[in-house]
């Protein structure tokens, strides 16, 4: 996994190639929301600064906080059923589900393991509570750097332009019609298949 460094200069040479908006392509709400960091600890980071330092405990402590709060926030729900939940789910009593809940109480390892499934982060597992800054946000900014550095094909305009139907005639007449594109590719379909059988003869 490249460091976040890296991930910024990359995701710049984009913003430059593709013209893209830094403002919104990099705006800190959303990878801090991803990473579960304050907006402040994100700015610096995308402008190359460097964070305040702060204990892992502290660390783990207020990611679970976050997480919870944009848990409530997407959900809707209250914070009474979210502790029932992270209750019935992790095996932990109602006040320390509360506690992890408010920031209050350090998961331990095992814990953390239950929290990871709970809150369904996947690729992230326990580093999304550990990981210090720089490494959280650079892992909330990898999917937006392979959005665009392999954006997906329209794989019937990739065909056409593979075999200079877009270079030759469409660049002549214009972008085809949808009835015009099911007529080609009609036409294309039928010359590959095979002839059916008469099964009335």
């Amino acid at each position: 996994m490249s460091s976040l460094p890296e991930t910024l200069q990359r995701l710049d040479a984009l913003i430059e190639d593709q013209q893209l908006s830094r403002a919104e392509l990099l705006d800190p709400r959303r990878p801090a929301g991803k990473a579960a960091l304050p907006e402040n600890t994100v700015r610096t980071l995308l402008a190359g600064g460097t964070p305040p330092q702060e204990e892992v405990d502290e660390r783990v402590c207020a990611r679970g906080r976050t997480l919870a709060d944009a848990h409530l926030a997407r959900t809707g729900g209250r914070k009474s059923e979210l502790v029932a939940a992270v209750h019935r789910r992790c095996g932990i009593s109602e006040a320390r589900a509360r506690q992890i809940i408010d920031g209050k109480k350090v998961p331990s390892a095992e814990l953390l393991h239950d929290l990871v499934k709970f809150f369904d982060l996947r690729d992230a597992r326990e580093a999304f509570f550990t990981d210090e800054a720089p490494g959280a946000l650079n892992r909330a900014l990898l999917p937006t750097l392979d959005k665009y550095e392999h954006p997906e094909q329209d794989h019937v305009q990739a065909l056409l332009k593979k075999y200079g139907v877009v270079a030759t005639d469409m660049r002549h007449h214009g972008s085809p019609t949808a009835e015009q594109l099911e007529t080609l590719l009609a036409g294309v379909i039928k010359s590959v298949m095979p002839p059916q059988e008469d099964n009335g003869r």
